[in-house]
């Protein structure tokens, strides 16, 4: 399939480099320990801040009659060599508020040692260095390259870390975990190209030499060593070490070296002979080695060994997703210009090639001549008499990478005129934007060529759907088509466990109420679906959500050997069901309308039952399609306390099957006046129920609005005033 440049290259560069990135990680593993292992030992004092270098000089002093220097290294222990009064060298960690030893310097065990020169070299010296230098900086253009993916597919820098529908666990996880740890992996990657610049000597040299005027130095007014202005003044944590004169006599000094500069000191008047600073190269290497190392903080070396750990993954994830793509792979039987049917197909990480290349093996395996290829390789096809486009939706509402030119070329080619074309859209309800690059796709299509049959959507890659519009496609053509399920099939996954709390006995249209108790960590609201699978195989059954009082309460009718309500009502209370939560964001009760309609008809109720039971201050209208008197009673309780406390303004009930019988467009013609003003007055319109009640109201609104607001219903339906959820 076509890679865009960047996906190209973020698979180029990993492929040229798994190897050295391997290694890399696995002993950037281990040596993530090392400092950790250190910082554990009991040599470190806590508020270096709060000790002065004069306090620290003073007791060292007056404790040993001979110090060479005193050091401070990455983990803030204090190290010295001294001579005692018995004439021993003592080098180790001392405690620098009583100078007190308190054990010898930490050396690397050999084993680190041997990681560490795996892990810079790979033991083959200069050779070594480079290629792990390389080897670093590819990993940065990696993580770089894998950044713009990111940006492309969320489509804005403020939709970085934005929620990903979770429909894949490799691609899933590859870009969440990538974003958690994008910092830490630039860090590790740039790090370590700057330190190989450094050990071949490739930094910019900015040496600086100290200049003393001997002449001037002067031995008067002596000062004691703890009045020392510049001592009193620097605390023990800027420091790095301090190298004491070598003797008594004023042309020795003492040699402050801190964190950005050095400093020569006159060790009899305290007067500063020399300041030089640190270059800054001095500085980022010592800052990159610390950054790369996880030396003097166990959290940092704790956030490299997950950010080398998480390296790992990404080879893996990254190389899974490849080989699923693969397994895509175009493979036609007769040429394009021969093909009575064309399949075109939409798809960002190949899984919509799943469904594409079994409609095609179906196809063929009847002995049509079909041909199957990507959007983007649209063409005049001379010998073709129908279409099929199966495409995904990618990022909020575009083109996949191997269909974003579709448009460009179907308005450039001449193909024949009233072609008959069907169009599937596969995408996720937990997208505002769900499946609408397949509806552009339509609606251009219809500009030219006969619709064979009205766009057809699939959530969340259902089989049973795609084996619906199949069925559908079969009759409209006449082309009988069969795909067996397991082609397609794949196990639930990410089930949560939900306990029923209460069910209804069935009512007169054999419709009852479900409440579920999730777990508190599990975040849902009215309006999103709940995904069960009564068998534990791939057939899913979607039900609409109301959340009430924390709850799930659903609104189910019974069918005759129906696989899902049949499920639901043989639960019993205090059972636990498996089920999964799917958030359906393009059906949430609005925040900010001025005013909110709600039409439904059936179990379209138990949205809305829950969005009234959640509603603050919103003035709400809801218009309700049921059967009888008696139908109603099942939901009465719940709407006359959301009219009592006022979370419903009003309620209308339209009854089909009674003597006067009436529907919720005939309710909505009676108050045409006041639904025309709510749209005006960009309120918002929610429908849900049966597919057949909803075309019905779409067509009253259309009437209404063109009547009394001088505009097409699309006008709001493009304004996002309109939203549905209908079956």
């Amino acid at each position: 399939m076509t890679i865009s440049i960047w996906r190209y290259s973020h698979l180029a560069l990993a492929v040229s480099s798994f190897v050295f990135i391997i290694l890399a990680s696995v002993t950037g593993i281990i040596l993530g320990f090392q400092p950790i292992s250190e910082q554990l030992q009991p040599y470190n004092t806590e508020n270096l801040n709060n000790i002065t270098v004069a306090e620290t000089i003073a007791i060292f002093k007056a404790t040993y009659p001979e110090i060479i220097d005193i050091k401070v290294d990455d983990n803030n222990f204090v190290i010295a060599s001294v001579f005692t009064e018995d004439g021993d060298n003592l080098e180790g960690y001392f405690n620098p508020k009583t100078a007190q030893f308190l054990g010898e310097e930490i050396k690397p065990s050999k084993f680190f040692q041997w990681v560490t020169s795996l892990h810079r070299s790979l033991f083959l010296k200069s050779i070594g260095r480079f290629f792990v230098g390389l080897c670093s900086f590819l990993l940065f253009l990696i993580a770089i390259t894998g950044t713009v993916l990111i940006l492309k597919r969320q489509r804005a820098i403020k939709q970085f870390f934005a929620k990903i529908v979770n429909d894949n666990f490799n691609q899933y996880w590859h870009v969440v975990l990538g974003r958690l740890l994008l910092i830490p992996i630039l860090i590790i990657t740039a790090t370590g190209v700057y330190l190989s610049l450094d050990k071949f000597q490739l930094l910019p040299e900015n040496k600086t030499e100290h200049a003393i005027d001997f002449d001037a130095i002067s031995e008067t007014p002596k000062v004691e060593l703890s009045e020392i202005e510049v001592f009193k003044n620097t605390p023990l944590s800027e420091v790095k070490a301090i190298e004491f004169p070598f003797s008594p006599d004023v042309e020795d000094y003492f040699t402050l070296t801190l964190k950005t500069k050095e400093l020569l000191i006159n060790q009899i008047t305290g007067t500063v002979l020399s300041e030089t600073k640190t270059p800054l190269v001095n500085i980022f290497t010592s800052l990159s080695l610390n950054l790369h190392t996880g030396k003097g903080s166990i959290l940092w070396s704790v956030i490299l060994i997950i950010a080398s750990i998480n390296i790992l993954f990404f080879i893996y994830s990254g190389f899974a997703m490849t080989l699923n793509r693969r397994k895509t792979r175009i493979k036609n039987k007769y040429k394009s210009d021969k093909a009575d049917i064309i399949i075109l197909v939409g798809s960002e990480n190949g899984s919509t090639f799943t469904f594409a290349n079994a409609f095609y093996k179906a196809l063929i395996s009847k002995g049509e001549n079909a041909f199957i290829t990507e959007m983007n390789n649209f063409t005049n096809f001379p010998e073709a008499k129908q279409m099929v486009i199966i495409t995904a939706t990618y990022g909020q509402g575009e083109a996949p990478t191997n269909a974003n030119q579709f448009f460009k070329t179907f308005k450039s080619e001449n193909l024949k005129d009233n072609l008959k074309f069907s169009v599937v859209g596969l995408g996720s309800l937990a997208y505002p934007d769900f499946c609408k690059f397949a509806m552009d796709v339509d609606k251009t299509l219809q500009q030219k060529h006969q619709q064979l049959l009205p766009i057809f959507t699939i959530n969340d890659k259902s089989v049973e759907a795609f084996n619906q519009w199949t069925s559908q496609w079969s009759d409209a053509s006449g082309i009988p088509v069969k795909i067996e399920e397991q082609v397609l099939t794949t196990k639930p996954k990410q089930l949560k466990k939900l306990k029923v709390l209460s069910k209804t006995k069935t009512n007169t249209d054999d419709t009852f109420l479900l409440t579920l108790k999730p777990k508190t960590h599990h975040k849902f609201t009215s309006g999103d679906l709940l995904a069960i699978y009564p068998k534990n195989d791939h057939r899913e059954r979607l039900y609409s959500i109301g959340k009430v009082n924390g709850n799930i309460q659903l609104s189910v009718k019974l069918h005759k050997n129906g696989l899902g309500s049949g499920f639901l009502f043989a639960s019993e209370v205090n059972e636990k069901i498996k089920a999964r939560l799917v958030k359906n964001s393009a059906f949430h009760f609005p925040k900010n309308a001025s005013k909110v309609i709600m039409i439904a008809n059936g179990t379209g109720i138990a949205p809305f039952l829950g969005m009234l039971n959640q509603n603050k201050n919103t003035t709400t209208h809801l218009y309700l399609g049921l059967r009888t008197e008696a139908s109603f009673q099942l939901y009465k309780n719940q709407i006359d306390g959301c009219i009592s406390s006022e979370k419903l303004s009003s309620f209308t009930l339209a009854l089909s099957r009674v003597n006067e019988k009436h529907y919720v467009q005939d309710l909505l013609l009676n108050d045409a006046e006041a639904i025309a003003k709510t749209l005006y007055g960009n309120g918002i319109i929610m429908v849900c129920g049966s597919l057949a009640m909803y075309k019905s109201v779409l067509a009253v609104l259309e009437d209404i609005v063109t009547k009394y607001n001088n505009k097409p219903l699309s006008y709001y339906q493009n304004k996002q005033q309109i939203k549905s959820d209908c079956y």
